[in-house]
């Protein structure tokens, strides 16, 4: 099949051709075929809140690339589509716009959807789900369930992140600067009944993985290591002085055991169980803690926030000296969730503590001194914060040891001989708060009987579908607080235990729980349980993973959790633990921003197409920012539909990779899709021209193949690489060579069609019509890869740059097997060389095989 010929390239009509053509061959359908090796690459799925832009174009050719590729390559591939459609967005659409998060959440992927098919991606689109689909959180359901029987899950009091506004409970990310992300209200701590996953048993085990995923990169493996936090450090206890009853011990968790001779005072956390006790008795502790739970529970938030504490008027004994006593404060700066929600203070050697030292007149205690200082540690001078490495400890029976991990090791080592405590490892990592307060999430399958307790959902029951009522009241969104907890019947149900009357669990679940295994429902999406484990079997691990580093950390852990969870309950086989095996995180694409100043002075920000020569339509000149990453709020978003409306998908494609390397950020101009368009314009004429070229000899045709497997073998290790950058200038090479070639028609058409299966997985609808115009059989996609004959990459000839005195002045060409005294008399006899010599001899003369020629004159 061939499009009909125009003269001129028409991408837009050639486009919808080939696609249709794709279409009716069903050469996307993903098929387990055990005689062919199988290739799954993932892109992240996006999230539909409208439309989607050049950054997402970007990031799904990437995919689209590898997967074309590697159909090419005989494999069996795997490139699905799905939405992660859960989350405030759409319940605070519905707040501020009215109608139903679900009709708005349809309708924009229906938008999506409609943008991305014209790109011509090699999505297996049959497999399409969105996490909003009852068919998909039915199975997630149903995971929980096993989960939960498998002790993967529980329930318990925890002081979360709460929103005043939104009323619900806000993720660490979702706190900005102490404030709800969308409300920008303070944020407060308040304790909470909510349920977790048991992530942080699997600390070890998911540190210990990252050094076998050597196809990650190095920055994420060190972020994730970095979230989870392993530290080797004492924990002990310091005895209370005349301390209420229940609590003659003040237990403490340290990484910097080396330094306890510095100690000035104990704190501990506002939800420490002592802080809690003594609010109950004295209005004075009960109004500092309050105030202290307005304060976000992040380690942003606590960091930022000013240092105080309350003095409860306590005391305790140092480990060292019964003598020494230290007071005990309540301190909003330690979280409960961090160690054992108590610390000791040392301000001479942590700027924190030397800040609240300071502010409450607390000594200042100098543990580290020169090899030969003698000085004794009386607390008379401030010393400033030390973590050189060449000072000493004092204080541990007289043994000097060298600040550092060995002091660390020596500190742990004296206070278990003397029985003060133990040496331990932990992590940062804690357990995985799911519950949130809201309606437009996965409803947590669990019932509440007055009889049985919390009782799990029978699976039969599945899916517990979210409210619509399309024929009743409709739901009220712009009331602050959970719809689910006010709706008046839908949790109402039975006990699946005794029959009782019973209530639903109104707290849906997290979001990252949706988008941590539907790479695994990918692999058999219209299963009636979570999983097809046969399909699994074959499919998983996702061989490429693709998406940005925001979501290096969360996403990307709670997947690797999730996989560990699906394992131990039967839902993936144990070899996919690791569900990723190698991962790419792509740059972002930029766009300047246009804005202008209103009366008042307010920024009022301008779409690209409404700029022209840095003015608008009528006249009025715009500031220009430099490039930025694209945003709907500061419109600096370039919508896919116009470009490939004006130059085609095409286009679009080829100028996201071409620009620089996919790691790093690209900034989209007109003028690049305007100069990738030309380009392709001439690619569309050159193979117009040899089609029509008559039979002849030619010449040069072995030339022509050589540059021709050159450019095979290059292209070839470049996609692999991910060096698309590389694969599209070895690709302008070929075509230059080509164009300027004065080969025979034969070899001419042969190059030209190869070029274009070298081209398609960046342009396929270009190069499919090219193939199908120069004769190719079938369709350039299910064509097998071109494999460069090793023999003609092996050069006849050199091209060597000669130096003289440091600088190029020349080049010669000699045999690819010349020796190095035959390089040198052909140097020798170059006009440069000779001009340069006047009839003297070289000083020096250096020849380095196949790479230069070196002349001192």
């Amino acid at each position: 099949m061939v499009s009909q010929h125009d003269a001129r390239y028409q991408p837009q009509e050639l486009e919808r051709t080939w696609q249709a053509a794709w279409d009716r061959a069903d050469v996307f359908t993903a098929q387990r075929d055990p005689s062919k090796p199988k290739y799954y690459v993932l892109e992240m799925f996006p999230y539909p809140s409208g439309r989607i832009h050049m950054g997402h174009v970007r990031n799904y050719t990437m995919g689209d690339v590898v997967a074309r590729y590697k159909l090419a390559r005989g494999f069996s591939v795997l490139h699905p589509m799905g939405w992660d459609a859960f989350g405030m967005p759409a319940e605070n659409a519905a707040m501020e716009q009215g109608g139903h998060p679900k009709d708005w959440t349809y309708n924009n992927i229906n938008v999506m959807r409609g943008q991305m098919k014209p790109l011509g991606l090699s999505i297996d689109w049959s497999r399409e789900f969105a996490t909003c689909d009852p068919e998909y959180y039915g199975q997630q359901q149903a995971m929980f369930i096993d989960m939960l029987a498998a002790g993967l899950v529980y329930r318990k009091n925890a002081v979360v992140n709460w929103d005043p506004v939104d009323m619900t409970v806000l993720a660490n990310e979702q706190v900005i600067d102490g404030k709800g992300w969308r409300s920008g209200a303070d944020v407060e701590r308040r304790e909470l009944t909510q349920w977790f996953f048991r992530i942080s048993d699997y600390s070890a085990e998911l540190l210990a993985a990252l050094d076998g995923l050597p196809d990650w990169p190095e920055k994420v493996r060190l972020m994730q290591k970095n979230w989870i936090g392993q530290s080797r450090g004492l924990q002990f206890a310091f005895s209370t002085v005349d301390a209420p009853e229940g609590f003659d011990r003040i237990e403490v968790y340290t990484t910097r055991p080396d330094t306890l001779m510095g100690a000035s005072f104990v704190a501990v956390s506002p939800d420490h169980p002592l802080a809690r006790h003594l609010e109950r008795h004295d209005a004075g502790v009960a109004a500092f803690v309050a105030d202290c739970r307005r304060t976000g529970t992040t380690e942003e938030a606590l960091e930022k926030a000013e240092k105080r504490g309350l003095n409860t008027g306590l005391r305790v004994r140092h480990p060292f000296d019964t003598e020494w006593e230290l007071p005990v404060y309540i301190a909003n700066f330690i979280l409960m969730d961090y160690g054992t929600g108590a610390i000791f203070g040392v301000p001479a050697h942590d700027q924190r503590d030397m800040d609240f030292a300071r502010k409450y007149d607390l000594p200042v205690h100098d543990v580290f001194h020169a090899q030969d200082d003698e000085t004794p540690v009386d607390g008379t001078a401030f010393v400033p914060p030390k973590t050189e490495p060449v000072r000493y400890i004092r204080g541990f029976a007289g043994a000097e040891v060298q600040t550092g991990a060995d002091a660390v090791e020596a500190a742990i080592a004296f206070c278990e001989e003397r029985g003060i405590g133990r040496g331990v490892t932990q992590y940062r990592l804690r357990d995985w708060g799911l519950s949130r307060q809201r309606y437009w999430g996965c409803p947590i399958p669990v019932v509440h009987c007055d009889t049985c307790g919390v009782v799990p959902e029978r699976k039969k029951n599945l899916p517990i579908a979210l409210p619509y009522d399309e024929d009743g009241a409709p739901i009220d969104f712009s009331i602050p607080g959970n719809p689910l907890g006010r709706h008046p019947t839908w949790s109402q149900c039975t006990c699946p235990e005794c029959g009782a009357p019973a209530r639903r669990e109104t707290d849906t679940m997290d979001t990252f729980v949706d988008s941590s295994w539907y790479y695994a429902r990918f692999t058999a999406p219209r299963a009636t349980t979570p999983t097809d484990l046969a399909e699994a079997e074959y499919w998983m691990n996702v061989d490429q993973y693709i998406g940005g580093v925001e979501h290096a950390i969360l996403h990307l852990l709670y997947s690797r959790f999730f996989a560990r969870a699906m394992a131990k309950t039967g839902h993936l086989p144990v070899r996919a633990i690791e569900p990723f095996n190698a991962l790419f995180t792509q740059g972002m694409v930029t766009h300047e921003i246009y804005l202008t100043r209103d009366a008042s002075g307010r920024a009022v920000y301008h779409l690209p197409e409404d700029v022209t020569d840095g003015k608008l339509a009528d006249g009025t000149a715009v500031t220009i920012i430099p490039s930025a990453k694209m945003s709907k709020s500061k419109k600096n978003v370039v919508d896919p539909v116009n470009i490939i409306t004006a130059f085609g998908a095409d286009t679009a494609r080829w100028f996201v990779m071409s620009d620089s390397p996919p790691e790093r950020d690209v900034e989209w101009t007109s003028a690049g899709a305007e100069a990738a368009f030309k380009h392709l314009s001439r690619v569309w004429a050159l193979a117009d021209r040899i089609a029509a070229m008559p039979a002849d000899t030619g010449s040069g045709d072995e030339d022509l193949l050589r540059a021709m497997h050159r450019a095979i073998d290059s292209i070839t290790k470049s996609i692999e690489s991910f060096a698309f950058n590389k694969a599209i200038a070895d690709l302008y090479s070929l075509t230059n060579t080509l164009s300027k070639s004065q080969a025979g028609a034969d070899t001419q058409t042969h190059v030209m069609r190869t070029l274009s299966q070298l081209m398609a997985p960046m342009v396929p609808h270009l190069a499919e019509d090219i193939w199908a115009r120069l004769g190719g059989e079938g369709l350039a996609v299910q064509a097998p890869w071109p494999v460069a004959d090793p023999a003609m990459l092996v050069a006849d000839t050199l091209i060597l740059p000669i130096q003289i005195n440091g600088k190029r002045r020349s080049e010669i060409t000699v045999p690819a097997e010349a020796t190095k005294q035959e390089v040198e008399k052909m140097a020798l006899a170059d006009d440069a060389v000779i001009k340069a010599l006047a009839g003297a001899t070289p000083k020096k003369l250096i020849v380095v095989p196949g790479r230069i020629v070196n002349v001192v004159v």
